[in-house]
C-alpha cells in the first residue's frame, strides 16, 4: 500500500481510514501487507524501528531518504523519512486551506521512493496498491522499471487530481509523455492522477456506481474520456466500516447500548440527545446531518433562497433537526442564524467524534443530500445504528441504500433521484410520513434490516484479493 495518510498514524479524512482498515483486513486473510507512508513531524515515533536508507534522484541531485517501521495487527507501517515530511506541520499544508506550494515535488519524491525502498528492504512485492493523486506517479515508474510488479490505482475522489505547473514534472526526472499532462501547449498542466489512471494495471473506485458515474461528463472532472478508455480495467469496490469503533451495542460514547434485537435503548438515547441539544417534543422524528459544510454535501440546495429549503421544512414543525459540522463560513453563519430562530433546529459548528456517535445513535433519520459521493461512510454508520438514511441517489449512497417507498420488503432508507430542493423535500416528507403513519413494527423492521447489512471490511478485502490475484504473475 502506498498512501499519503493512514490510520493509526496520520489522517486528514476518510482516505486514512480506508488504508488502515483495508490493510488490517487483508492481513487477516493471510496477505503480506506493508504500508508505505510519509513520516510526518506529528507522528509519535514511539515503537518505530530504524529501517533502510537509500538515495532518490530528483533533477539530477541525489536526495537522501531513510525509513523507519512499526508493526500493528500484522501490518508493517513504513515511514519515509525526509525533510519534505519531517519538517512540515501538516500533511498537505499547515492547514487544510493552505496547501504547500511544493506539494508536487514532495509527492514526486514519495512516489520515486517506492521501488528503491523495495530493493533496499528486499520485500518481493507482487502488487503495489496506490491511492489518490499523491501516488499517481507510481504506476508510471513501475511500468518503466519492472515487468513483474503489477499496480492497482484507487480513486477516492476524482475532483482532487494533483495538478501543478507543467515544469514541476521535470523535478521527477521521468521521461515526458502526454499521459502526464492535461491541456495542450502553454496551458498544459502536470496531472498526477491522470498519470496513475493511464499506467496502472487496474483502476478502482470506492463504489460500483461511482465507477460508472466518473465515465460521464457530469462527474468525470474532465477525465471521463480516459476513464471510458480504461473501462475494462475500471471497477468499484465499496468501502467497509470499522465495527470495533462503530458498534451500537458497545459504543463507548453512550450507555446502555442497543441492537437489532433490542431497540428500546435507542429511544432512550434519542431523548438524551434531544435534551443535550435543547430540542423539545421527542414524539416528533429526529433528522440529523453530520457533515462538512460544503456545496458537494448539498448545503447550497439546503440553505440558499429566501425562504430556504431548510426553513420550509422547519416551518412545517413536524420534525426536529440536528445539524453538525464545520466548513464554508456562509453556511456556518446561515445555520447559526436559523438556530436562533427555530426551536426545532439545533446547529453546532463543531467537529466531535463523541457527538457524531451519540447523534448517529439517537436519530430517527440521517439526511445526506450529497451532489456526488464516491462511497460515503455516514449512511453505513446510520444503517448500522438503526437510523434510516435520506439521501441523493448517487455513488456509494445508491449502492448501499434501498428505498422503502419502492421496496417495502428490503428497504431501509429513502432516496431521491434529481439533485434539487424540491426532490430533497419530497424525500424528507416521505420519511416523516413513514414515521407518523407506518405501524411501529414496520418501522422497527426497516431499522433492523439496516442494522443487519454486512458493511465489514472482510467483504471488501475479499474483493480486493480477487482483483490482485487476477493480475499477479
Amino acid at each position: 500500500m502506498v498512501s499519503s495518510e493512514t490510520v493509526p498514524f496520520s489522517k486528514s479524512g476518510g482516505l486514512a481510514d480506508v488504508i488502515g482498515a483495508l490493510s488490517f483486513a487483508l492481513a487477516k486473510t493471510g496477505t503480506n501487507v506493508k504500508v508505505l507512508m510519509p513520516m510526518y513531524s506529528f507522528i509519535d515515533k514511539k515503537g518505530f524501528k530504524k529501517g533502510q536508507s537509500f538515495t532518490v534522484e530528483m533533477l539530477g541531485a541525489e536526495e537522501e531518504v531513510s525509513t523507519c517501521s512499526k508493526t500493528v495487527e500484522n501490518v508493517e507501517f513504513v515511514g519515509l523519512v525526509h525533510p519534505y515530511f519531517t519538517k512540515r506541520k501538516g500533511i498537505y499544508g499547515d492547514t487544510s486551506f493552505t496547501p504547500y506550494p511544493d506539494n508536487a515535488e514532495r509527492f514526486s519524491l514519495f512516489s520515486l521512493s517506492v521501488l528503491p525502498y523495495l530493493e533496499a528492504s528486499g520485500f518481493d512485492a507482487d502488487i503495489i496498491h496506490c491511492h489518490d493523486w499523491t501516488t499517481g506517479l507510481v504506476p508510471y515508474i513501475v511500468k518503466l522499471n519492472s515487468k513483474k510488479i503489477k499496480t492497482v490505482y484507487t480513486i477516492h475522489n476524482l475532483a482532487y487530481q494533483g495538478e501543478a505547473s507543467r515544469y514541476d514534472v521535470l523535478l521527477s526526472g521521468l521521461p515526458l509523455r502526454d499521459e502526464l499532462f492535461t491541456g495542450t501547449g502553454l496551458s498544459s498542466r502536470f496531472n498526477m492522477m491522470k498519470t496513475g489512471i493511464s499506467f496502472a494495471d487496474k483502476v478502482t473506485t470506492v463504489s460500483p456506481t461511482y465507477a460508472k458515474e466518473i465515465t460521464s461528463k457530469e462527474q468525470g472532472c474532465s477525465l471521463e474520456w480516459l476513464l471510458k478508455e480504461r473501462e475494462e480495467d475500471l471497477s468499484g469496490i465499496i468501502n467497509g466500516i470499522d465495527y470495533k469503533e462503530w458498534n451500537p451495542e458497545k459504543d463507548k460514547f453512550f450507555t446502555p447500548g442497543f441492537s437489532a434485537k433490542n431497540l428500546k435503548n435507542k429511544q432512550l438515547l434519542k431523548e438524551e440527545v434531544m435534551k443535550e441539544f435543547g430540542l423539545k417534543r421527542p414524539e416528533l422524528p429526529l433528522i440529523s446531518m453530520i457533515s462538512r459544510l460544503a456545496d458537494q454535501k448539498g448545503f447550497q440546495e439546503l440553505l440558499s433562497g429566501s425562504p430556504s429549503l431548510l426553513e420550509n421544512m422547519l416551518d412545517k414543525n413536524n420534525s426536529n433537526f440536528i445539524i453538525i459540522g464545520t466548513g464554508d463560513k456562509r453556511f456556518e453563519d446561515k445555520l447559526i442564524e436559523l438556530d436562533g430562530r427555530y426551536e426545532n433546529l439545533s446547529a453546532r459548528i463543531v467537529f466531535s467524534n463523541e457527538v457524531a456517535h451519540r447523534v448517529e445513535g439517537g436519530s430517527d433519520f440521517f439526511l445526506m443530500p450529497s451532489r456526488y459521493e464516491p462511497c460515503g461512510l455516514n449512511q453505513m454508520y446510520s444503517l448500522h445504528y438503526g437510523t434510516l438514511p435520506i439521501a441523493h441517489e448517487t455513488g456509494g449512497l445508491k449502492d448501499t441504500i434501498v428505498d422503502i417507498t419502492s421496496d417495502k420488503v428490503n428497504g431501509q432508507g429513502f432516496l431521491f433521484k434529481d439533485m434539487n430542493p424540491e426532490e430533497m423535500e419530497k424525500a424528507v416528507d416521505r420519511a416523516v410520513d413513514f414515521y407518523n403513519s407506518a405501524p411501529k413494527k414496520e418501522i422497527e423492521e426497516a431499522r433492523k434490516r439496516g442494522m443487519m447489512e454486512d458493511f465489514t471490511w472482510v467483504k471488501s478485502a475479499s474483493l480486493y484479493n480477487d482483483l490482485y490475484n487476477s493480475i499477479a504473475n
